[in-house]
């Protein structure tokens, strides 16, 4: 491996490395990379690939692919030489944030006597502090290909840059969902909560609208964010949940897909008034926004979008309410949904 020079990312607030590498070492330590994770982007039909195939075997040269690092130990600062090094010493910690097809075509090669495994293979890595700012980025390189939808993309990130166990939050596949208990979250709401996190709005899905033209709307949204102005992490949603899901109730009612979702997003502008709560105050805070949302009549609302929306409008002022009780607050959110 060999780095020759290094850029700033000033909109990821990162840096990228640009570098070199040889047929072989993508052999033994990069394609690895690829089935890393349960859920990449399905590696599309061979056939698509047949002719960069040729041309690899032909002696083209392949188009750069991005290796991603999750680290604040690659700094402005850092120098060629350190970042040569942390990349030989981390590889296998990294992920393949663009060019999994080709190096899959890369793969199917890798037997072969016409190829030159010596040839040099171009690859770009980017260092960076935040699972959120990689997210955009990956989105920024695959919008429009198919079938990587953002789901698809939040779902591949999450399984590379967090450790659910060791954060302490049981998740499941929708697979699995017959067999464990009451105690563990659908990982379909924790991406949906995850989307809706990095858009800051609790309406990420909305099945009056054609899923690709919904893919669309998401990606503009998410896009729309800068990343360099990421108020939180994800990560802290995942600690807030781990902290106060050992009360029961407070369990069943983050397990509920659409106070997830708009907890998510509120927590998103203010984490740390959030997560210094014990978990009785939450609880009651919890109480409190239930008792004033239940004098809503079901029949003349949207249940599942005002939940999502006063959850996520409730933690994100959650300053301005939290000394309120049920009926001022009831006139709060009267007033806010005054007008649907």
């Amino acid at each position: 491996m060999k780095i020759f020079e290094i850029e700033i990312d000033n909109v990821l607030g990162g840096v990228v490395a640009f570098g070199s590498t040889s047929y072989d070492y993508a052999f033994e330590t990069l394609i690895p990379l690829i089935n890393k994770t349960e859920f990449q982007r399905k590696l599309q039909d061979k056939k698509f690939y047949m002719k960069l195939e040729r041309d690899i075997e032909n002696g083209c040269v392949m188009p750069p692919i991005t290796v991603a690092f999750i680290t604040d130990e690659i700094e402005k600062q850092s120098t060629i030489q350190e970042t040569n090094d942390f990349i030989s010493q981390n590889i296998r910690s990294s992920f393949i944030l663009d060019g999994i097809q080709r190096l899959n075509t890369l793969f199917r090669l890798e037997k072969s006597e016409k190829l030159n495994k010596k040839k040099k293979l171009y690859i770009n890595f980017i260092f960076c502090d935040s699972t959120e700012k990689l997210l955009y980025r990956m989105i920024t390189l695959n919008n429009g290909q198919r079938p990587m939808t953002p789901r698809h993309q939040v779902e591949a990130m999450m399984n590379n840059a967090f450790d659910f166990e060791k954060i302490g939050v049981n998740v499941q596949t929708e697979k699995d969902s017959k067999k464990l208990g009451k105690e563990y979250f659908r990982k379909s709401d924790i991406i949906q909560a995850y989307l809706a996190f990095m858009a800051e709005s609790p309406i990420v899905d909305n099945k009056k609208i054609i899923e690709e033209k919904m893919d669309e709307l998401l990606v503009n949204k998410i896009m729309s964010v800068e990343p360099i102005n990421y108020k939180s992490k994800f990560d802290n949603v995942l600690k807030a949940i781990a902290k106060f899901q050992v009360d029961d109730d407070c369990l069943k009612w983050l397990r509920v897909t659409n106070n997830l979702v708009g907890f998510a997003v509120g927590l998103k502008s203010n984490t740390d008034d959030i997560l210094s709560l014990s978990i009785e105050e939450f609880k009651t805070s919890l109480n409190v926004f239930d008792s004033a949302f239940s004098e809503f009549n079901p029949s003349k609302i949207k249940v599942g979008k005002y939940r999502r929306e006063l959850s996520c409008e409730y933690f994100r002022n959650f300053k301005e309410y939290k000394g309120m009780d049920e009926n001022e607050l009831l006139d709060c959110f009267s007033e806010l949904t005054s007008h649907d």
